[in-house]
């Protein structure tokens, strides 16, 4: 049995006001026996704005968010999954990483994944976003080994890309975590539906911490998120609902779920080759 806790947050544009807020909940988490604790996507900054992203954003190895939370990971000997940091990167064009980070308790990053998947939307006439302007894609699938299962890592956008989750399943991951800061409308419509299934489809564990409620924005327009941050049993049960309030949700998994939800339904063996339409 692993006790997770899942923080749900209301990131502004302020990385130091947010690490803050981030660290406090995390020792919640822990105070409450998690072992393993998640945190939603770019936890260290939620902006509309590129010109204020180029001038807080900081490279990986200047980051002053990760290097608190690796810190804190060590000090509580926790597992640590950043859902993602906005980073700063050397690309010619600019454009920033959406990395998402897995810590053990030593404080050693153990695994990244950069966002492969980038959310270029017209989600309505007045909500659009165009991701893959501020932000380089990924292109390459993570599983990682811990203590305690092997965790496939996504974030956000990748949600609506079931042969990523398949893929990260038949690579041996019992647990897939799916960071968000998803939109009020598709989340409204889609999130629980969309985890569910990739729950269901993969036998995995999924856990999904998400950005909630109205952030704040020193510049740039504002920003809402959906929150409800989720955890799904293989079967596709909902575990545990955060609903729209900031804070910590604590919920017990039982890995052997996986191998008993895969040898009832052994689909991701199943796999038949077909001419394409």
């Amino acid at each position: 049995m692993v006790r997770v806790g899942l923080v749900q947050l209301t990131a502004s544009d302020d990385p130091a006001a947010n690490l803050t807020e981030t660290t406090d909940f995390i020792g919640q988490a822990v105070a409450g026996g998690a072992t393993f604790v998640l945190t939603p996507e770019v936890t260290n900054c939620v902006s509309t704005s590129r010109s204020h992203q180029s001038e807080i954003l900081r490279k990986q190895e200047n980051d002053a968010s990760l290097a608190a939370l690796q810190a804190q990971a060590h000090d509580l000997g926790v597992w640590v999954l950043i859902g993602s940091l906005a980073l700063a990167t050397d690309e010619p064009d600019g454009r920033f990483a959406n990395r998402s980070f897995l810590i053990d308790p030593s404080g050693k990053i153990v695994a990244t994944y950069d966002k492969i998947h980038m959310f270029d939307v017209n989600v309505s006439e007045t909500e659009t976003y165009r991701e893959s302007a501020s932000f380089r894609p990924g292109n390459t699938a993570i599983v990682a080994e811990t203590a305690f299962a092997r965790i496939g890592m996504s974030v956000c956008y990748d949600l609506r890309f079931p042969h990523l989750y398949r893929n990260l399943a038949q690579a041996g991951a019992q647990i897939i975590t799916v960071p968000a800061a998803f939109s009020p409308v598709t989340g409204a419509a889609h999130w629980e539906t969309l985890l569910r299934a990739r729950a269901i489809e993969t036998g995995c564990f999924i856990l999904a911490p998400a950005q909630t409620g109205e952030h704040r924005q020193m510049q740039g327009k504002s920003r809402k998120t959906w929150g409800h941050s989720l955890v799904v049993s293989p079967w596709g049960k909902v575990l545990a609902d955060a609903g729209r309030i900031k804070g910590v949700t604590l919920v017990d998994i039982d890995l052997s779920d996986v191998s008993s939800a895969r040898q009832r339904i052994p689909s991701l063996c199943h796999d038949r080759p077909y001419e394409g339409p």
